[in-house]
């Protein structure tokens, strides 16, 4: 859809209040009384340079690499001809039908449809704090996008960009020009089902594709195919099956097996798999991991390495297992020595806690920004306690150690709703771009910008924050 101004030759003021009214409510988080859309309205999307989006795409193309590289060093370590260590790091903390699942045949070599990594822009290029296969966000961006085409602004990827981009992966994964999809969204992830049924009526509306957002309890099974229910009755045989549901939460998604049995035979066509090895943070450790270097160059080529190796920021996986005396940590000091205990890192002042803890992956916490603990937020006796807790609780939960870096700052305009006025902020902003797999290439959807203010250590979408989609100007960022 091209962009024509609806609304043209208003001010920066106009256009925030023109946005507040055109951008749908609830998609991103349940709308209040007060306030419909609860974060800060930009006048203008955020604005990156041509050079910063070349960056962005070159990650897209290079993660898709990473995680087929990933995936084959988890079968190979799993069949016995790489370190054993990798898939025993992948699957800890699994229960075995989980493990099972994630290694039968019919999944080997499926990856993720969607790609979401979460970059902070630096003063020299990007980090990327974390990788998401399961990606919320995608519906709220889509119709973000289209809000700010009707101001005449076309956003990175195009005002349909996002639809567009998942219809055709969806169409890639099930090798049919118009198949039908089911967004099945679970009761655990149910925020996400007032975004996901925009992208879904999209999906209908823009590429006129049958597209239905359903729970769980609506898919219907028979020995020849799945089909969901439709509220009038009707019952709508699916081509794919988009799974919007968290694989550690499996046991309690209604029909779970039903699903899983029609995908490992062909009846539907399932994505993400339920591979939940490529689900994990500490995918950053064994990148980083000394003794993996060799395989992971064999697998990405010298040039794809050194650009993850930048990209990706140094990450351990807190194993409490005793070391033998002569061994350390490898990259990790404390005060100078090199650490063989992690309760090395208790002593650290706050200044030298450029850190942050979190759940590897298959866990409630391990999404959005719950379990995340910023080492030098905390007082000496919090970050003892989540030091301790990671050690206690790594057969079950595995944590990660992350080095924690600060964005660069920028300037952000927003809408004051109170003082009905734009005013800025000193921000810091982290971008999430949608790559979606189509024929075996990664292409890109649209880029979420969040921009926090400067204060605040976790870039997320809180109340005092801006998210727009991105643009490509001449002085962008």
């Amino acid at each position: 859809m091209a962009c024509t101004a609806y609304a043209p030759n208003l001010t920066a003021r106009e256009q925030a209040h023109f946005l507040y009214d055109a951008i749908p409510s609830g998609l991103f988080k349940v709308e209040t009384a007060d306030e419909r859309i609860p974060w800060r309205i930009s006048p203008e999307p955020f604005a990156l340079s041509a050079r910063t989006l070349e960056r962005i795409e070159t990650i897209g193309a290079n993660l898709l690499l990473f995680y087929r590289a990933l995936n084959n060093l988890y079968n190979r370590s799993a069949r016995g001809t790489a370190p054993p260590f990798i898939a025993e790091y992948l699957d800890r903390g699994k229960p075995e039908h989980i493990v099972r699942l994630s290694r039968q045949n019919r999944f080997r070599q499926d990856l993720p449809g969607v790609i979401r990594p979460d970059l902070i822009l630096t003063d020299d290029g990007f980090i990327a704090s974390e990788l998401d296969s399961v990606p919320g966000g995608m519906g709220f961006l889509g119709a973000m996008s289209e809000a700010y085409c009707k101001l005449g602004m076309e956003s990175i990827g195009g005002a349909d960009g996002i639809v567009q981009s998942f219809a055709a992966m969806i169409a890639s994964a099930s090798g049919k020009e118009k198949p039908t999809v089911a967004i099945v969204v679970s009761d655990e992830s149910g925020d996400y089902r007032p975004e996901m049924k925009w992208m879904a009526e999209a999906l209908v509306r823009v590429s006129n594709l049958g597209a239905y957002m359903c729970k769980p309890q609506d898919i219907y099974f028979t020995e020849d195919a799945l089909f969901v229910r439709l509220p009038d009755g009707r019952e709508e045989k699916i081509d794919v099956l988009y799974r919007n549901f968290e694989l550690f939460d499996l046991l309690n998604v209604p029909k779970q097996e039903l699903m899983l049995y029609s995908a490992r035979h062909n009846r539907v066509t399932m994505t993400p798999p339920p591979k939940a090895q490529l689900e994990e943070k500490l995918t950053f450790a064994l990148f980083h991991h000394p003794l993996l270097a060799k395989l992971w160059k064999a697998e990405l080529g010298n040039g794809v390495y050194d650009h993850l190796k930048q990209l990706f920021p140094e990450t351990w996986v807190v194993d409490p297992r005793p070391l033998p005396p002569q061994a350390v940590i490898a990259g990790l000091e404390a005060n100078g020595t090199p650490v063989s205990d992690w309760m090395q890192l208790a002593e650290l002042t706050k200044t030298e806690r450029e850190y942050v803890i979190k759940p590897s992956g298959f866990s409630e916490l391990a999404w959005g920004s719950r379990g995340v603990r910023v080492a030098n937020d905390l007082t000496k006796d919090e970050w003892t306690a989540t030091l301790q807790e990671a050690v206690r609780e790594f057969d079950r939960t595995p944590r990660i150690l992350q080095r924690f870096y600060k964005g660069k700052r920028v300037r952000q305009s927003y809408l004051d709703r109170a003082a009905d006025e734009i005013r800025t902020f000193d921000g810091r902003v982290r971008l999430c771009p949608y790559f979606f797999v189509v024929d075996g290439q990664m292409r890109l959807g649209g880029v979420l910008a969040t921009v926090a203010p400067a204060d605040k250590r976790l870039i997320h979408g809180m109340t005092d924050a801006v998210m727009a989609p991105s643009i490509v100007t001449p002085h962008g960022n």
